[in-house]
């Protein structure tokens, strides 16, 4: 297998298996992960927050892990990799606020380049005016967002476990989803994993 060299985008508060789960994952099968955040530089770290589902009429929010940020974000120039992940948590809010971030998100899109987004990770393809007329979905909160900016909306209750695929995009509504969201994100890539 190729080893592909994978950007994630990540900032305070990103949630914790959105950032460290898919981490591992692509880097388990061999590929290198550079993880960056807006103002920060390799060494440094976000704080992350663990988002559960308990019972309440939303999620949960628990302090997480401290992430450890690998490249420099003001370095980073996205043609030199070929696939980009965007976990959910809070992060997304304010990190699509960047301009740099939105730059990056439209080349890995406009150039075809495979992007996985997750649950609120979708708030920075909105800002991007990256989903007009693709098929995605996100957690359930985002929905309004997504279908005023022109998406078609794929609801989570469906697939809850699973992953949806629109061309280079693949999208999921929260963690439960890792499975299939990063197995559908590494046939993007064109990795293949050996039984």
């Amino acid at each position: 297998m190729a080893v592909k060299k994978i950007l994630m985008l990540v900032g305070d508060y990103v949630e914790d298996y959105e950032a460290m789960v898919p981490y591992q994952m692509l880097t388990m099968v061999g590929h290198k992960v550079d993880t960056v955040c807006p103002g920060k530089k390799a060494g440094e770290t976000v704080k992350t927050a663990i988002h559960d589902f308990e019972g309440d009429q939303t999620y949960s929010e628990k302090r997480g892990h401290n992430f450890t940020i690998t490249a420099n974000f003001d370095e980073v120039n996205p043609e030199d990799y070929d696939g980009l992940v965007i976990p959910g948590g809070r992060a997304p809010e304010y990190i699509r606020l960047n301009e740099k971030v939105l730059e990056i998100v439209r080349h890995f899109m406009e150039a075809g380049k495979p992007v996985a987004s997750i649950c609120h990770g979708q708030q920075v393809l909105i800002a991007a005016g990256t989903v007009k007329g693709r098929r995605l979905t996100a957690y359930i909160a985002v929905k309004p967002d997504l279908i005023q900016a022109g998406a078609e909306w794929v609801d989570p209750n469906e697939t809850f476990s699973n992953a949806v695929v629109d061309g280079n995009l693949v999208t999921a509504p929260a963690w439960p989803a890792h499975p299939e969201w990063m197995r559908k994100f590494l046939e993007l890539l064109g990795s293949k994993i050996e039984p």
